[in-house]
């Protein structure tokens, strides 16, 4: 029989998350990462859980075959920030604090592609564009060890609140209410 999961892998099984830290006869034991705490931290508590649950629920494995990740930060801009430039700063910033990442990551992948059916073509950080309500939404995504990952997420907010505040014309966006009126911004009225 396959072990779904061993000692020091981090796991899921229905809604606990955690670090396996024992495995027993009748019951594996992890400490419990996420639920109120964020960015995936441990909570100090320990959650025993009886070995029956691995027949009848489904579970993740976050860790098997390789340690890494994909995660995603949106940073919000307003429609009147320079968001190309700010697209260029978060690919810049993502490429110099993952670039160790992704390397160690390539190499476990192909390592973990000889038994899985895991195929990534590139592991190479990108920064994706959108539009959302207030405003221009860029999205990094980038490949993280998953029990780092809140480690680097501070690593490159960081980076991002230093070099955003280098320049006047890129502006974080929130959710604001917007009145526009034809005269007052110079365009004819309209009736």
């Amino acid at each position: 029989m396959r072990k779904p999961f061993k000692i020091g892998d981090r796991v899921q099984i229905d809604n606990v998350t955690g670090d396996v830290i024992d495995i027993r006869l009748f019951q594996f034991s992890v400490i419990e990462v996420g639920n109120w705490v964020d960015a995936d931290q441990s909570t100090g508590r320990i959650i025993h859980i009886p070995n029956g649950l691995v027949f009848t629920e489904w579970q993740a494995n976050y860790t098997e075959g390789f340690e890494y990740i994909w995660d995603e930060l949106p940073v919000l801009l307003t429609f009147e920030s320079d968001w190309k430039k700010a697209k260029k700063i978060l690919t810049e910033i993502i490429n110099k604090k993952t670039v160790n990442l992704t390397a160690e990551a390539e190499k476990q992948i192909k390592d973990t592609s000889k038994k899985f059916m895991i195929f990534y073509r590139t592991l190479t950080p990108i920064v994706y564009t959108s539009v959302k309500d207030s405003g221009v939404l860029l999205t990094m995504r980038y490949i993280c060890n998953v029990k780092k990952r809140r480690g680097v997420e501070e690593i490159i907010w960081e980076a991002v609140l230093e070099e955003f505040a280098k320049h006047k014309n890129i502006d974080f966006a929130y959710p604001t209410t917007r009145f526009y009126n034809n005269k007052t911004e110079g365009k004819e009225a309209t009736e």
